[in-house]
């Protein structure tokens, strides 16, 4: 397989080289091997999704799949309390919700539980400030807590691997809750959210150094409550909610290089506000929640798509109930930003 390839091939392009098996991204006028490379523990990487709603009550559940093979998900553990759209972010070994809404309101609790043992989650620390409808990412040194209620600008950070209590990393460009993050290993995106109409933004950290976040570019609607997944090259903005109606939509960009979203396929069904986790190769999008039949309906359906090919979702599995307003961010042990 040749090294170069046309003139009209773009940046940020993705293949298979059938010669190597392996998966090539295209950036700097030649093709570059993906690193996918992820632990292995029971069949593969190892996602999950935890708290939220269900049957009308805030719920602690923590469920696990594992992301390249279809089935149905597995109880994992309990988080330390009952929490719905708290932030999530992890490193390889660590996974960790920050904030939410708890019975008693806003909290500023951070859990944490080890990825590769089926236990519940423990705690880690506090928030500098308690949020909820906030948005995760991470690095596999650093994990990022941003926007939400009600600090809507506001971007906190925490070091994954030791416990301690979160630090003030800087500002979002404008106010921004219900957005949703994904990352490389060195750049951070929060796009969509309530500012408070809807907002259709991408803004940009690099997760590194604090500071102020930048524009990055446009997703292709004004949205809130969408849901992220994605690799080290590629971020799909999935799901969302209109003013009056919600959406099935995917959306990407190449976190590489600044720019407008271009669409990718749509999800099986429309929805707001489910959990995510991510594989070099998969996109995962579990649960979520809708006010058709019913106000507040949440599902426990899990779809996905293969993030080198723009396409439609796919059947994936059932969670072990329905998780409505659950965590946002991208939860697994093999994400983009590891």
């Amino acid at each position: 397989m040749a090294l170069k390839p046309p003139v009209e091939v773009p940046q940020g392009a993705i293949r298979l080289n059938t010669d190597s098996q392996k998966l090539e991204f295209y950036a700097q006028d030649q093709w570059w091997e993906m690193a996918t490379d992820v632990p292995t523990l029971d069949g593969g990487a190892r996602g999950f999704v935890s708290g939220g709603l269900s049957g009308g009550s805030q719920i602690n559940n923590i469920d696990m799949i594992t992301i390249p093979t279809q089935g149905n998900a597995i109880d994992f553990g309990n988080l330390t309390q009952a929490s719905r759209l708290g932030g999530t972010c992890a490193s390889r070994t660590r996974a960790i919700r920050m904030g939410g809404i708890i019975p008693s309101g806003v909290t500023t609790t951070i859990d944490y539980w080890t990825m590769s043992t089926k236990d519940d989650a423990v705690s880690f620390s506090t928030l500098e400030t308690a949020q909820r409808s906030t948005s995760g990412l991470s690095n596999e040194t650093r994990g990022i807590c941003a926007a939400g209620v009600p600090d809507n600008e506001k971007i906190q950070y925490i070091t994954i691997a030791s416990l301690g209590a979160a630090k003030d990393f800087g500002n979002l460009s404008h106010n921004r809750t219900q957005a949703s993050g994904i990352s490389s290993p060195t750049r951070g995106l929060f796009a969509g959210g309530e500012a408070p109409s809807r907002v259709n933004t991408i803004d940009y950290i690099n997760i590194a150094s604090i500071g102020n976040a930048q524009d990055f570019g446009d997703i292709t609607r004004e949205i809130s409550g969408i849901v992220c997944v994605g690799n080290s090259t590629r971020a799909m903005f999935g799901a969302g909610e209109f003013p009056s109606s919600f959406d099935s939509t995917i959306d990407y960009v190449t976190i590489a290089t600044k720019g407008n979203a271009t669409h990718f396929g749509e999800l099986t069904f429309s929805f707001r506000l489910g959990g995510s986790c991510s594989s070099p190769i998969r996109g995962v999008f579990m649960g979520g929640t809708n006010d058709s039949p019913a106000s507040n309906t949440v599902y426990n359906t899990i779809q996905y798509i293969t993030l080198a090919s723009e396409g439609n979702a796919i059947d994936f599995g059932d969670l072990t109930t329905g998780f409505g307003y659950s965590h946002i961010g991208n939860c697994s042990n093999a994400h983009g930003g590891l």
